[in-house]
C-alpha cells in the first residue's frame, strides 16, 4: 500500500493547493519566536505582581495561556509536515513498509496532539473570565478561574509533552533510517503531573500567596520544555532541509 500514510492530512479547499510538507516545516520553525514565549526575571516577574496588588499577574496568567495554545499548535504543525516530509522521502526510498509501523504510531499521538491544540484555551476568554470573577465579587474569588488555569495548563503541558515526546522519538528513528541524524529526546524529560488538589488547598489557606509560587512553576515548566524542544527542533529542520536538497526533480 505505497503512498497510504494513515496520518491525515490539513483538508484544504477545492481548487486551493496543499502546503508543501517541507514549507509547512520551514513555517512552523521560523513562527518559533512567536509562539514560544520565554519568561525572563521569573523573581522579578513575582514581584511586580504583588506590588501590583495582582495586576501584572493578569499579563502573566494571559502570556502562560497564550504561549501554550500557541506552541502546541506551531509543534503539530512542524510535527505534521515533518512526517509527511518523511513518508514522501521514505515511499521515493523504498523504505516505507519498512517504516510503516513508526508511521502507525506517529499517526496515534499525533491524534492527540490535534485534540490537545482543539480544547478551548482562548487566553482573551480566560482572562476575561478571572477579571470578570473578580470584579463580580469585590476580587474575593478572582483567583478560582485563575487557579482552573494553572491546573489546565500543566495538564496541557504533561499530556502534550508525552504525546509530542512519543511522535519525536519515531521521528528521530524515521528520519535516521532516511540518512539524517535526529537525536532522540530524553524520555526523562517529561515531567509528572502536579499535586493539584494540594495545590489549590494550600493557596486558599494562605489567602493566594502560594498561588505565587505556582505561577512561578508554571512559567519555569514552560521554560523548561522549550528549553528541550529546541535544539531537538534544530536538527530535524536541518535534517529536512538536507533531505530536500538531496531530493532529485523540481522543488516547490
Amino acid at each position: 500500500m505505497t503512498g497510504a500514510y494513515p496520518a491525515s492530512s490539513p483538508s484544504t479547499a477545492w481548487g486551493v493547493p496543499a502546503v508543501p510538507p517541507v514549507r509547512r516545516v520551514q513555517a512552523a520553525y521560523t513562527a518559533r519566536h512567536e509562539s514560544d514565549y520565554y519568561f525572563t526575571g521569573i523573581g522579578t516577574v513575582i514581584f511586580l505582581t504583588v506590588i501590583t496588588c495582582g495586576i501584572y499577574g493578569l499579563f502573566v496568567f494571559y502570556q502562560l495561556m497564550r504561549r501554550m495554545r500557541d506552541h502546541n499548535r506551531r509543534r503539530l504543525e512542524l510535527l505534521e509536515g515533518a512526517t509527511e516530509f518523511a513518508w514522501e522521502q521514505a515511499n521515493a526510498r523504498g523504505v516505507a513498509e519498512e517504516l510503516r509501523p513508526n508511521f502507525e504510531r506517529v499517526a496515534a499521538h499525533l491524534g492527540v496532539l490535534r485534540q490537545i491544540a482543539a480544547d478551548f484555551r482562548e487566553p482573551a476568554v480566560w482572562l476575561a473570565i478571572v477579571i470578570g470573577a473578580g470584579i463580580a465579587t469585590s476580587a474575593t474569588l478572582a483567583f478560582v478561574p485563575w487557579m482552573i488555569g494553572l491546573v489546565l495548563i500543566d495538564g496541557d503541558l504533561v499530556n502534550h509533552d508525552r504525546n509530542e515526546g512519543a511522535v519525536e522519538a519515531e521521528l528521530s528513528a524515521i528520519y535516521t533510517r532516511l540518512g539524517q541524524n535526529v537525536p532522540a529526546p530524553d524520555p526523562s524529560r517529561v515531567k509528572g503531573q502536579q499535586n493539584y488538589a494540594g495545590r489549590i488547598v494550600a493557596t486558599i489557606f494562605t489567602c493566594t500567596v502560594y498561588g505565587y509560587w505556582w505561577m512561578a512553576n508554571a512559567m519555569r515548566d514552560g521554560n523548561r520544555h522549550f528549553e528541550w524542544n529546541w535544539p531537538w527542533e534544530d536538527a530535524l529542520a536541518n535534517a529536512v532541509q538536507a533531505l530536500e536538497a538531496s531530493t532529485p526533480g523540481p522543488r516547490e
